[in-house]
Order: structure tokens, then sequence, then C-alpha cells
């Protein structure tokens, strides 16, 4: 393996098939290059999906009114289902996976008036619980958020984000400062960290106390989501929990459980794992398609080698009859094969890794496709294939040139 003599023989023999080596080496590059690429978007897509749960948490249970469907004991359909305190008090009671919760109610259904001065925003304000903050895992950079006593009290605080602040303070401190919410005054007691994806003009949510927006702005004891968090609940236990939810809120308002539209109940859990499923399907295809390339690779590779021993057989029999061994044959033909594979591989393997950075600089993240990349584990595991397609792609040819008998190749033409 470490014969300097072999190793000039293999070099020298690429040498003065230049044409043939690169043809050779094509398949093999063009394999390793796909794969890598092929992985490397198959993980982008997972990383804007991941992405899109950046602020969730991934077990929790939302759930909305709508508008009843199908009549019920007597009842036509076509009713409003409006949620209220009284609602979230019997789901905290009657569903035990419950962890986290926190109504929500959205300020005139829209974005509203914030201003501090002469400085106007518009965002989208809601009334929320402290719980809330379970919900959707918010960062907060400077203060606190909506509290336990600021609910009870219902105080008339406000936690913005940092895109409220800039474009609101500016540079200063905007803790503990009043501003104004459709002309009703709220002192800022925090900040958090708000991530607009790229290319899209977003505003990010204000909060302020469920029970203030419910005194202040004539909300009553109404809600328009209801949020709640299972713990470590597994995905059946997340399923009865949603399933519990319809039976108790159906018996409150009077409509079929099995009506579609009368409230709508979206499972994260649910949600995460057939996405998982889905991108767990992709990654298997992009595998297999993948090593289906080399596969073809080696084919290419291997049915080329054996054309070389063919048109090298009058030498190969007249080593063989100098005295060269089955074996040091064999280990010329495989160690040309490797060399050509290594690094026509190696390569692909750089280039794909290369084109994958490029893409990653160049594309804003979004959130279905987001930093495409490769991880060392992968690469490791792209290295490995190369080496045993090298070793493969010899071995067939090799093996027939140590079955070349000496006098039968010295008669070849």
């Amino acid at each position: 393996m470490f014969d300097r003599e072999k190793w000039g023989e293999v070099l020298e023999s690429i040498g003065k098939n230049k044409l043939r080596a690169a043809l050779t080496g094509i398949s093999v590059f063009t394999g390793i290059f796909m794969l890598i690429i092929l992985l490397g978007a198959g993980r982008g897509l997972r990383n804007g999906f991941e992405y899109g749960f950046r602020n969730q948490s991934v077990n929790t249970i939302h759930v909305g009114g709508g508008v009843t469907s199908k009549p019920w004991k007597g009842l036509l359909p076509n009713r409003r289902v409006v949620l209220e305190n009284a609602d979230m008090a019997a789901l905290r009671l009657g569903v035990r996976e419950l962890e986290h919760s926190s109504g929500e109610y959205a300020i005139w259904r829209g974005e509203s008036v914030l201003n501090f001065g002469d400085r106007y925003g518009n965002y989208s304000i809601r009334g929320i619980e402290p719980d809330y903050f379970y919900v959707e895992s918010q960062i907060i950079e400077a203060g606190r958020y909506i509290n336990e006593p600021d609910q009870q009290q219902g105080r008339k605080v406000i936690v913005i984000a940092n895109d409220a602040r800039e474009k609101l303070f500016g540079d200063a401190d905007p803790l503990h400062q009043w501003v104004q919410v459709n002309g009703i005054p709220f002192e800022v007691v925090g900040v958090y960290r708000f991530e607009q994806t790229q290319g899209q003009n977003q505003r990010s949510k204000v909060f302020i106390p469920l029970s203030t927006v419910q005194r202040v702005f004539g909300a009553e004891q109404y809600i328009d989501d209801f949020h709640f968090t299972l713990g470590n609940a597994t995905l059946d236990e997340s399923k009865r929990a949603a399933s519990r939810v319809k039976s108790i809120l159906a018996a409150r308002h009077n409509f079929d459980p099995t009506d579609p539209q009368a409230i709508w109940v979206e499972n994260s859990l649910e949600n995460y794992a057939t996405f998982s499923g889905v991108f767990g399907a992709i990654s298997t295809f992009i595998w297999v398609m993948g090593i289906g390339t080399i596969i073809a690779g080696i084919m290419g590779v291997s049915n080329i080698m054996l054309i070389v021993v063919q048109e090298r057989t009058r030498e190969i029999g007249v080593r063989k009859a100098l005295g060269a061994t089955p074996r040091s044959v064999m280990g010329q033909v495989m160690m040309e094969s490797l060399v050509v594979t290594a690094i026509a591989g190696y390569g692909g393997l750089v280039l794909g890794i290369a084109s994958l950075e490029a893409i990653s600089t160049w594309l804003p993240g979004g959130p279905m496709f987001r930093n495409p990349e490769v991880d060392l584990g992968i690469a490791i595991q792209a290295l490995v294939l190369l080496i045993v397609t090298g070793t493969l792609a010899g071995l067939m040819p090799a093996r027939r040139a140590a079955r070349i008998r000496p006098i039968e190749a010295l008669r070849d033409e």
C-alpha cells in the first residue's frame, strides 16, 4: 500500500491518460456533490420549519371560537361561539394535562396606535395573562414580563418589542416611561426580542394584562383565544386533551362536539409530529437519491477501469511473466481507482460545502428555507462513503486483471 514504486506507477498511468482519469472521476464527483447539496437543502427546509417554532412551545394547544355549522338539540346552525373567562376556568379544571395557560384578546382585532410624544407606530396590541410567556417563549431584553399582580390588579402596564422601542424611544431607555395606547396611558415595564423575518414588513405584538383590556377597552369577560401548554405530555395525551377541550366547550355552549367549525383547536405537538414525519421521509428520499447517484458513479468507474484493464492486458501479462503476483496486480488497479475517486470525491465534497455556504450567505433566511448546512458528522459519513466507493469501483477490474494468464496476454494484440 505504501510502496513508492507502486504509487509512482499509478500516478504515471493517470498522468498519461488525463482525459480518461477525468471522465472516470466525473461520476464520483457528481455523486458526492449532489449528495451534499441535497442533504444541505433538506437541512435548510428543516431549519426553516424549526425557525417557525422558535418562539413557541412545541407542546401547546390553541383554542378559539368559531361559528356552528350543524344543528344541535333544536338549535339552528350559524351561531357564533364566543369564549369567556368562565370557559378558561372550566378548561383549567377539566384538562388534567394542562400546565401553563393564558387567555388572549386583541384590541379592535387589528393594529392599534401606540405613541410616545410625537412618535407613533401601529402594533398588534394583545391582552394576555402572565403564563403567555410560556406559550410563546419570549426573550426579555430589559425589564420584566406581565406578572400576576398586574393581572390581579388590572394595572396599566405594557411590554413592547425592540422594534417598538427603536421606533418610539430611539436610544432612550423606555422602562417606566408612559406611552399612549389609543389615547390611554400605559407604563412600559419590559422589552422583549422580536425577530422579524427577512424580506417581510412585520410589526410586533405589544402585551398588556388581559384584565386591563377587559376593563379599560370594554371587552367585558370575553377572550379571543385560549392557549395552554402540556408539559411533557405525549402525542396521544395531547390528542386526548384536545378532544377534552371540544367536549367541555360543546357542553358549555350547546353545540355538536363533532362540529368542525364551532371552535378551532390547534394542536402544535400534532403539527410538529406531522411535519417531522414529512421531513424524515424527505431525508430518507435524499439519502436514497444521493446513494443511488454514487452507486451509478461506482458502476461508471468500474466500467472504465475494466476498459483500462483490457487495454493493458499485454502489459499485465508481461508483469506477471516477470514475477508479479496476482495480489500486486490487483493492488495497482485498485490503487489507481482509489486515487481517482478520492480526488474527484474530495473535490465534490469541498465544492458542495462551498456551494451551501454561498447559498446560505446570499439567500435570505425565511420560514420555509433557512441556513442550508451539512454538519461534521454528515461530512465524515460522506468521506467514508467516498473511500468505500473508490475501493469497490476497482475491485471487479482488479480481480479480472489478476486472472489474466501471461501466455494469453502475450498473444493479445
